[in-house]
């Protein structure tokens, strides 16, 4: 009698398929393969295969998964491929052993899925069942098809990098550790998946996975993964600043379930990047430079400055972050009409609520360019956050009332150097005109047009707690009629430093006004100094200056703003967020009625972290690498930390190194054994209470 066919084992030939798939790297024991692509399998048999046995290969996803829902594909490599866009082959069959090779559809649900083989009434469970399957940006019939190497090297592939953080003029990058192959964090991923309760047919749709993602890495509608903290005071959780990286949040989140503390917007943005290069979704992180909140869509920010110059807190509804982070993924957008492929800006930074959700895009960058601000998603939202106007509003007492004066209106300011890490180099990209056209062109002009009709016109927004105080708004259309610049004496504002601004030393500070054209000129100068956080709230105010300066014709007036160095200490230790130094001027030409401000933000600077430690080293070889600080201000600083981490190297560590005197060096030691190959960065951040991040790394290579 014949007998049964048996399986008896399924190779899932791990190490081949995994090179193919791009996912070599991942840090787990399951076969994880991208979409659209075949991988091998090799199954054992009880006896030889024959022409007449019955034999499939069951892919199952989800909770029970069912023929009918297309959530159980029943392989047979003998059968016609079926409708679900899955193929299956038989490769070779020699003796008990059968290769197999399975493609699964360009446009799989992503996931979690389950193999097993039937083989007549007998069904096998392989070991470590699980197969998990990502976007394929590698793959041409995938929506997340990217066609260049270098940016698919960069975008999926590259696990460090750098957000940009600082000032418009005076921007500098923080070093990331994305870690989207560490261990648990592509099943805190698949465990995000599964919480986003999206339906099993929008998981094929990096469009849905993109926009679901955005909401649960902010955890305020559905204990997402972090929790976010503006108020300055961290001490339940980890400071904002305290993180280098994605993976230590993501391990923690996956083993509690519950939202990590806390966040800040590039903390947002690195682990959103880190969740879409995990599932395959090309991404990168962008900061946008000045970039406007709240502006209830009106296109408008207003500033409040008293007469020194001092910008108002209690006035302001919207701001001016110094720097906000979102993320850029890749996709085409066959939801949308053509042309809108490419680029989508998506946030997780929770600020305003989407469809009852905090949740932000996918919005092409297409459509913020053009102004097609009507497409999904909040592209209304991004685009404020790029474009919207600064109108400057001094506050005066007159009479013991507050009379609100409106000095200028700055169109230029807001949404300036777009930036993200450039492809296969440690550099900055300035990426501005992919969201924008160049400022004062006629087709801004038409994109600006365009944009407007379909946002309320600025007087429509006015807010009803200043209806009363605050005069109406001057009838001017939004487009165009804005572009005004001071005319009748050319006046202009400078600010800036003329000694670094080291913590510790006193801020030597110059504001320069400048007049052009012929005449005599009597002028109102009105300079502040405050320290704020780079959401644009005022944590203090340091000190003014207010002169009348006499200029003729075309010349210029230099007035110093010294800061003394007690005078705001205090307040850096104080304040657990980095803090940045904010200057704003008025100046005022008393014979033309003239009105002119201007403000820039500038960041302390520090001493250096270095790291010693070989060019080059071998897998599985220890070798040892050290950091090495010297305080170099002339202020101690005190609960000094040193936070390390090198993915493929050691695990992130702690070193407590209490006070540091001026002059003092402190000095670790780590020694490490490389897991990978490959060049391998080690990133080193100096948090204390005086100085809130110093960041560095070193890169190495690691050779077999």
């Amino acid at each position: 009698p014949r007998t049964d066919l048996r399986v008896t084992g399924v190779d899932f030939l791990k190490n081949q398929n995994t090179r193919l798939h791009h996912t070599d790297a991942y840090n787990i024991k399951n076969l994880v393969v991208r979409r659209g692509q075949p991988f091998q399998l090799q199954v054992s048999f009880s006896r030889e295969l024959r022409a007449d046995d019955k034999l499939a290969l069951r892919f199952g996803i989800g909770e029970k998964p069912m023929k009918i829902r297309g959530t159980l594909l029943s392989l047979n490599p003998r059968r016609e491929p079926d409708f679900s866009g899955w193929q299956i082959s038989i490769v070779k069959s020699s003796g008990k052993e059968c290769l197999l090779s399975v493609t699964s559809s360009p446009s799989a649900p992503v996931g979690k899925y389950t193999l097993n083989v039937k083989t007549g009434s007998n069904i096998y469970k392989p070991e470590s069942d699980d197969v998990y399957l990502l976007f394929n940006p590698w793959c041409e019939d995938d929506v997340v098809f990217l066609a260049d190497e270098a940016q698919r090297k960069e975008y999926v592939l590259n696990d460090t990098g750098y957000i940009y953080v600082g000032s418009a003029y005076s921007i500098y990058n923080r070093p990331w550790n994305f870690g989207q192959f560490e261990e648990f964090v592509l099943d805190a991923c698949m465990y995000l998946l599964d919480k986003s309760n999206l339906r099993l047919s929008s998981r094929r749709d990096p469009v849905s996975v993109s926009r679901a993602m955005s909401a649960l890495v902010n955890a305020n509608d559905d204990s997402g993964v972090l929790l976010g903290n503006w108020s300055g005071n961290y001490d339940k959780g980890t400071s904002p600043l305290d993180w280098i990286g994605s993976v230590s949040i993501l391990q923690q989140y996956y083993k509690a379930k519950k939202p990590v503390c806390y966040g800040q917007c590039w903390v947002f943005a690195g682990v959103l990047t880190t969740v879409m290069r995990c599932l395959g979704i090309p991404s990168r992180c962008v900061s946008n430079f000045n970039s406007a909140h709240d502006t209830d869509e009106n296109l408008r920010v207003d500033i409040y400055l008293n007469e020194f110059g001092e910008k108002l807190n209690r006035m302001s509804l919207d701001s001016v972050w110094n720097f906000h982070v979102w993320n850029d993924v890749w996709m085409k957008r066959a939801d949308l009409p053509s042309g809108f492929d490419g680029w989508q800006a998506i946030d997780s930074t929770p600020q305003e609520q989407s469809q009852g959700i905090f949740q932000c895009g996918p919005c092409p960058l297409k459509a913020i360019r053009e102004g097609d601000v009507y497409l999904p998603f909040d592209s209304k939202f991004v685009y404020a956050e790029v474009n919207a106007d600064k109108v400057y509003w001094i506050v005066r007492k007159v009479n013991g009332k507050e009379k609100y004066v409106k000095i200028n209106t700055e169109t230029q300011g807001i949404g300036v150097n777009i930036s993200t890490k450039a492809v296969g180099k440690d550099e900055r990209e300035d990426i501005t005109s992919q969201y924008k056209f160049p400022e004062g062109s006629e087709k801004e002009r038409q994109s600006m047009q365009k944009a407007t009709s379909f946002i309320r016109p600025s007087g429509m927004g006015m807010r009803a707690r200043f209806a009363s105080t605050v005069p109406a708004y001057d009838a001017e259309s939004k487009p165009g009629v804005l572009r005004e610049t001071v005319s009748k004496t050319g006046l202009q504002l400078e600010i800036t430093n003329t000694e670094p601004l080291y913590p510790g030393n006193p801020l030597e500070l110059a504001i320069t006004v400048k007049t052009s054209t012929p005449g005599s000129w009597t002028i109102d100068l009105a300079g502040s100094c405050q320290l704020q956080s780079y959401t644009g709230k005022v944590e203090a105010s340091l000190g003014y200056v207010k002169e009348t300066v006499m200029l003729e014709g075309n010349s210029e007036a230099k007035i110093p703003l010294k800061i003394a160095a007690d005078s705001y200490m205090k307040t850096l230790s104080l304040v657990e967020d980095e803090v940045l130094v904010h200057i704003a001027a008025i100046a005022e030409v008393q014979e033309t009625n003239d009105k002119l401000t201007n403000e820039t933000t500038m960041r302390f600077e520090y001493p250096p972290i270095t790291v010693q430690m070989p060019e080059m080293a071998q897998l599985n070889q220890e070798f040892a690498c050290a950091f090495i600080f010297k305080n170099k201000l002339n202020v101690p600083l005190d609960n000094c930390k040193l936070l390390v981490e090198g993915l493929g190297i050691f695990k992130m560590a702690t070193f407590d190194q209490g006070d540091v005197k001026p002059g003092r060096i402190i000095k670790s030691e780590v020694i490490c054994t490389p897991t990978r190959v490959g060049e391998k960065k080690i990133v080193a951040k100096l948090t204390s209470d005086q100085i809130k991040a110093i960041s560095t790394e070193k890169a190495i290579t690691i050779t077999e």
